[in-house]
Parts: C-alpha cells; sequence; structure tokens
C-alpha cells in the first residue's frame, strides 16, 4: 500500500453512509471512506457483519483489518482458519493469499486496503 500526500482529517463514522452488502448468508454493512488518488487510492472501512455472515467470494485484495467487537472467523484457500476476537488484526498483501470470512456471532471491523 502506498499512501500518497493527502490533507490531514478526521472522520465521524456515525455521519458516513451506510451501504448494504449481502454474503451468501447474512449482510455486511459497510461505512467507507477513500483517500488519496488512483492508483494508490487508500479505503477506509467500519464494517459490520450480521450473524451468521459468510462472504458470497474469495477475496484477493490486501487489507489490514482490526476486530473491535465480536468474533470473525477467516479461511485461507489452502485450508488454515483463524479467529480473531476483539483487540485482535490481520494483515495480508495483495494477491498473496486468497481468504473468506464468516462470523457466527456479528463483528465489527475497521479495515484498511
Amino acid at each position: 500500500m502506498k499512501m500518497d500526500a493527502f490533507a490531514f482529517g478526521t472522520t465521524n463514522w456515525n455521519e458516513v453512509e451506510r451501504t448494504e452488502h449481502p454474503g451468501e448468508t447474512g449482510i455486511a454493512y459497510w461505512r467507507t471512506q477513500s483517500f488519496g488518488s488512483e492508483p494508490n487510492q487508500i479505503r477506509v472501512r467500519m464494517v459490520e457483519y450480521t450473524p451468521g455472515y459468510l462472504a458470497d467470494h474469495w477475496c484477493q485484495k490486501g487489507h489490514i483489518l482490526f476486530c473491535m467487537e465480536g468474533e470473525l472467523e477467516t479461511m485461507l484457500e489452502d485450508g488454515r482458519e483463524f479467529v480473531l476476537k476483539a483487540g485482535m488484526s490481520y494483515q495480508v498483501g495483495d494477491n498473496a493469499e486468497q481468504h473468506q470470512s464468516r462470523t457466527t456471532t456479528g463483528a465489527k471491523l475497521f479495515i484498511v486496503d
């Protein structure tokens, strides 16, 4: 991730529009802000997964992901599985390892990609 110069700013996430993204099961709600210019634009999101959420795809995008609430299970294409609880994070680069997310209980995440 390359962060080109952009001005200092703050974000009140409660004021950012929430968009709905259905999974294979459950729903992901995103609040998204983008910073910088293409091709090095940074996307920052607050994401809430409903209980029973399963992503409808295997993701190749790199992320830095911090679990704020709940519990998130992440499966890698090679069969490994990881569980993030509140206060834990993961990081993976673009096209490094495909991953898919699910949660039984629901989760609230802060994601930079």
